[in-house]
C-alpha cells in the first residue's frame, strides 16, 4: 500500500468507524454467533498473493463486527466499562504511525516527556500528593497496560524492598495479602512469581456496608502469619472492588503499617473507581488522604472509566528508586550517556517489560480535548445514572439491593420470598440472570459476595443515556417476572 492508497484506506476507514457508531445503538449489545463461527468462514491458510484492500476492509465488516460484543454500546453495563473515545482512537492512530518501543529517552524523547508530563496533569486532576508527580524527582508515575501489571510490578519491588531491609528471609516465607473481594491479579501475581497469597475476609462487612478491610483485621492477620515464621511484604488495597465497588480503609490499615509494619508496601489499586478523585466531593470516600500519606503505589485505569481507549494504566509510585532498584538492567547496548548521567528517565525500569507503546499520545488528547471539566461531568452523569437505577431497585417489590450502591456500580438480586434458603435463593437468582442473557437488550453481569448469587450494573459507556438506563430496569422487570412466573408453573 503506498501513501496514496493508504490516504484513500484511511478515509474510508475513518467513515466505517463513523458510521458503526451512527448505528451501535441499534446492534445487539452481545454477539449473536456461536464459539468457533469464524474458522469455517476464512482460508485454512494466509493466501499467496496480496489481496484488494477493499475486499479485506469489507471482510472485516462482514465477518468481524458480527462477532464483536460491543463494550461501547450505551446498553452495555457488564464487568466495568472500557472507554474508546474518538481521541483516543486518534492518539493511537498517530502513535501507531510513528511506531517506537520508547525503552529510554533516546528511542524517541517526545515519547518519554510526553508521559512524565501527562502524568503529572493526571496526578494533580486526582489530587494526588506531589511526591507522586514526576517533576520532583522523588516518586513518579508511569503508564502500564493494565492494572494486573501494576500490581505485579508493585509485588516486586515490595519484594526487593522487603528481602533488602530483612536479610536472611526466604521466599516460602514471604506473603502476599489481599482481601477476599480482591481482583483475581493478586492470585496470578502470586502464581506467576512462586509466593503465598492471602485472601483476607471481608464478606460480611461488605455485605453490611460495602466497606472492605479495615486496619484491626489487617493487624490481626500480621500477628498470625508473624507468630507461624511468615512474613506479609505487601497489602494489595482496592478502591473499589470488581464485585460489589467496596473499599479498603487505605486510612486504617495505612496508619497501621505505618505504626507497626513499616516494611510493608501498601499497594492501591484504584483501578475503576480511582477515577473518581477527579471530582472532589468523591475524594473522602475514595480515600485520598490514605493514599496520599501511606500508599507506596497506586494505580488508576484511564481505559476502563477515564475516556481513553485501551490500554492505558496509569500507575505512581512514591519513590521510584524502589523501582529501579528492583527492575534495572543496563547491558551494553542499551546504555545512552544521557542514562548514565542520570539526566533522563529511561520507562524501562519502571515495569516488567523492555519495549513500550507510546500510549501518553491518546492520554494527551483525551485531557486536552474533555478538559478536567468535562472529565468531571462524564463521571459524575454516569454516577447519576446509576442513582437512577438503585432508586428502581429500592422502589421495587421484585428486588432488592444486595450491597449499598458504589458510585456507577449496583449490586441486586430478584428478592426471595420469606422463609426459602440461600441456595433456594441463589437458585432463583440463577434462573433469572440466565433469563436475562437470554434477551438481545442489556448486558450485565453476575458475582457472587458471602455466598449471595447476585447481578451487577455497571455503568460507564459514554454514550449510556437516561433512557437507557430504564429501558434496561424494563428488561430487568421483564426477566424477573417471567423467571417467577416459570418457577411457580413448574412448582
Amino acid at each position: 500500500m503506498d501513501i496514496e492508497q493508504f490516504r484513500k484506506a484511511g478515509y474510508d476507514a475513518i467513515d466505517r468507524i463513523c458510521d458503526y457508531y451512527h448505528s451501535l445503538r441499534d446492534k445487539p449489545v452481545i454477539a449473536q454467533v456461536e464459539p468457533g463461527y469464524l474458522r469455517p468462514l476464512l482460508p485454512e491458510s494466509a493466501p499467496q498473493k496480496g489481496q484488494e484492500w477493499a475486499s479485506i476492509a469489507d471482510d472485516y465488516q462482514k465477518l468481524i463486527i458480527p462477532g464483536l460484543t460491543h463494550w461501547q454500546h450505551p446498553s452495555f453495563f457488564a464487568y466495568f466499562p472500557t472507554a474508546s473515545t474518538f481521541e483516543g482512537m486518534l492518539g493511537d492512530l498517530l502513535s501507531s504511525s510513528t511506531a517506537n518501543p520508547g525503552f529510554n529517552w533516546l528511542a524517541s524523547p517526545a515519547c518519554t516527556e510526553l508521559e512524565a508530563i501527562v502524568m503529572d496533569w493526571a496526578a494533580k486532576m486526582f489530587g494526588l500528593s506531589s511526591v507522586f508527580w514526576n517533576i520532583n524527582e522523588v516518586g513518579g508515575g508511569v503508564i502500564q497496560t493494565t492494572a494486573s501489571d501494576s500490581a505485579l510490578t508493585a509485588i516486586v519491588a515490595a519484594r526487593t524492598r522487603y528481602l533488602g531491609e530483612h536479610p536472611g528471609t526466604t521466599l516460602e516465607s514471604l506473603v502476599i495479602y489481599v482481601t477476599s473481594q480482591t481482583h483475581s491479579f493478586g492470585k496470578k501475581a502470586g502464581m506467576v512469581l512462586g509466593l503465598r497469597v492471602r485472601a483476607l475476609d471481608v464478606e460480611q462487612t461488605v455485605l453490611d456496608n460495602n466497606i472492605g478491610l479495615t486496619g484491626e483485621g489487617l493487624k490481626n492477620a500480621v500477628e498470625e502469619d508473624h507468630a507461624q515464621g511468615l512474613h506479609p511484604f505487601i497489602f494489595i488495597a482496592t478502591v473499589g472492588t470488581t464485585s460489589s465497588g467496596a473499599i479498603d480503609q487505605l486510612g486504617s490499615t495505612g496508619a497501621i503499617i505505618k505504626d507497626y509494619y513499616p516494611s510493608i508496601w501498601l499497594h492501591a489499586d484504584a483501578a475503576w473507581a480511582g477515577v473518581t478523585l477527579a471530582c472532589p466531593e468523591y475524594r473522602e470516600r475514595s480515600q485520598l488522604d490514605g493514599i496520599n500519606e501511606y500508599a507506596d503505589s497506586v494505580c488508576i485505569n484511564f481505559h476502563k472509566w477515564g475516556l481513553t481507549n485501551f490500554d492505558a494504566s496509569a500507575f505512581w509510585v512514591r519513590k521510584r528508586r524502589h523501582l529501579i532498584d528492583a527492575l534495572d538492567i543496563t547491558p551494553e547496548y542499551l546504555r545512552t550517556k544521557e542514562g548514565d548521567a542520570g539526566t533522563v528517565v529511561d520507562y524501562r525500569n519502571w515495569h516488567l517489560s523492555l519495549g513500550r507503546r507510546f500510549r501518553s499520545l491518546k492520554l494527551w488528547f483525551v485531557l486536552r480535548s474533555f478538559g478536567i471539566e468535562g472529565f468531571q461531568a462524564y463521571i459524575r452523569r454516569c454516577i447519576e445514572h446509576n442513582n437512577a437505577f438503585a432508586a428502581h431497585v429500592r422502589a421495587s417489590p421484585r428486588f432488592e439491593l444486595v450491597t449499598p450502591p458504589s458510585y456507577a456500580l449496583t449490586v441486586f438480586r430478584l428478592a426471595p420470598r420469606a422463609g426459602i434458603d440461600l441456595d433456594e435463593a441463589n437458585a432463583l437468582n440463577s434462573a433469572f440472570y440466565d433469563e436475562l442473557q437470554s434477551r438481545r437488550g442489556p448486558a450485565l453481569t453476575q458475582t457472587k459476595i458471602g455466598g449471595v448469587f447476585c447481578v451487577r450494573m455497571a455503568i460507564g459507556a459514554a454514550r449510556t443515556e437516561r433512557r437507557d438506563i430504564d429501558n434496561a430496569w424494563e428488561v430487568i422487570v421483564d426477566a424477573g417476572e417471567t423467571t417467577l412466573s416459570r418457577i411457580v408453573h413448574d412448582s
